[in-house]
Order: structure tokens, then C-alpha cells, then sequence
């Protein structure tokens, strides 16, 4: 990609044209690129992204507690449903952003990753950024309502703001009246990078098990993985 590629579809799918393009094209750049492109003029896009996540942050804020009544722990729970890098990446796939991003060879080639999911995800703060700048506020909020705030129905309907352990807790005592509980099966390692495997239990039964570098992380996998053995997800 050169630093002439035309953005023209790229507005398109955005519903904004910009003042300044390379606004646009900065947001775009991973700092990757930067490393084999030693002359490219623009800087890489994490300026922009952190600008990007203070707006997106501000504007989901703003739209939960004007419409809804509900207490700052739901707020909370619904704006990280929103905003976390799993709906961001998707929501930068749908508007195509990958196929503008400035990547070095290496990440070009890493595609479907879950590193190129986080660079999706901050890509599309970084545009947001980028809106911010060249349109104002109030185009960044059109935008984020538009592609962001309309998740929010189907997180709501479909419990997406609870984890793993929280849904899988709900369910157990929803159909069972039971709390499930957790056990460590193995534990390996030295002590600075230990390695655990976690089994949840609806009573005396294991439902499944889970691994991770933490106990938190392996009950979070095994959760997980036990919604999946119930047909719970």
C-alpha cells in the first residue's frame, strides 16, 4: 500500500468524508509499518487511539446513563460489553478497515490472529480519534452510534456483558439450584510461570475443565467450556 491509496471507499463505509485525509490514513498506520518504512510522513496511529478511547468511552457513557435508569454496576458491565477489543475488532471488520491498514510484511501476513484483532480494535479508536479531530463531537457521537451503540440490543438480549463464570453461575442455578464450584486439577511450573488447570463442578459432577497461566484465567476457560459441554452459550 503507498500513502496515495484512495480512501474514497473507505468514506463510504464510514458515511464521513474527511477535511484532512490523513487524519484517516494516520489512524491506519500500525506502528509495524514504521519500522520498514522509514520516510513514510505520517506518525504511527497510537496518539490517535488514545484520544479515540477517551471519546468512544465518553460518548457509550453518556448514551447508557441517558437512557437507562439502571445502576453504575450494570453501566459498567455494559459499556465494557461495548467497547472491549472483541467488538471493536468485529466492528472494525465490518466496515472493512482491514483492507486499508498500513502493517509491517510480518503483520500483513499474520492475518485472523488475535493479535491482529487487538490492532483491528485499536484501529478503530484511532479512527475515532481521527473523527473527533477532523469533524468534532458530534460527528464522533452519529459515528458511534451508528456502528457501536446499535450492539447494544443484542449484547442485552443475549447476556453478553457477563463472563463466562457469572453466565455459567446463572444458568446453574437457574435449571439446578446449584452454585458451581472450582477446583485446581494440576498445577505446573515454577513458581514465576505457573501453569493451572481448573475443573468446574456442579456439585460432585465435572462439567469441564479449563487451563491458564492464573487460576482466574483457567476458571474463566473452564466456565467457558462449560457452557459450551450444557449448550448454555
Amino acid at each position: 500500500m503507498n500513502n496515495h491509496k484512495d480512501l474514497s471507499a473507505l468514506y463510504q463505509k464510514l458515511g464521513i468524508t474527511f477535511i484532512d485525509p490523513d487524519l484517516l490514513r494516520t489512524a491506519l498506520v500500525h506502528r509495524s509499518y514504521l519500522n520498514e518504512n522509514k520516510n513514510f510522513p505520517l506518525e504511527h496511529n497510537e496518539r490517535l487511539e488514545f484520544l479515540g478511547d477517551a471519546v468512544l468511552e465518553l460518548v457509550v457513557t453518556e448514551y447508557l446513563y441517558t437512557h437507562y435508569p439502571n445502576p453504575e454496576g450494570d453501566l459498567t458491565n455494559w459499556r465494557a460489553s461495548l467497547v472491549n477489543a472483541k467488538m471493536l475488532s468485529e466492528i472494525a471488520k465490518e466496515l472493512t478497515l482491514e483492507n486499508f491498514l498500513y502493517l509491517s510484511r510480518g503483520e500483513a501476513s499474520d492475518n485472523g490472529s488475535k493479535a491482529r484483532g487487538y490492532i483491528l480494535a485499536n484501529c478503530i479508536e484511532a479512527v475515532i480519534g481521527a473523527i473527533y479531530l477532523d469533524q468534532g463531537l458530534e460527528a464522533s457521537r452519529t459515528f458511534i452510534g451508528t456502528h457501536v451503540l446499535t450492539k447494544l440490543p443484542y449484547i442485552l438480549t443475549n447476556k453478553l456483558y457477563l463472563d463466562a463464570k457469572s453466565k455459567f453461575q446463572e444458568q446453574a442455578q437457574e435449571l439446578y439450584s446449584i452454585t458451581p464450584h472450582y477446583q485446581v486439577l494440576d498445577e505446573s511450573g515454577p513458581d514465576h510461570a505457573k501453569f493451572f488447570k481448573v475443573g468446574v463442578y456442579l456439585g460432585e459432577e465435572l462439567v469441564a475443565f479449563g487451563t491458564g497461566t492464573s487460576k482466574q484465567e483457567a476458571q474463566l476457560n473452564a466456565a467457558d467450556a462449560g457452557l459450551k459441554a450444557k449448550g448454555w452459550e
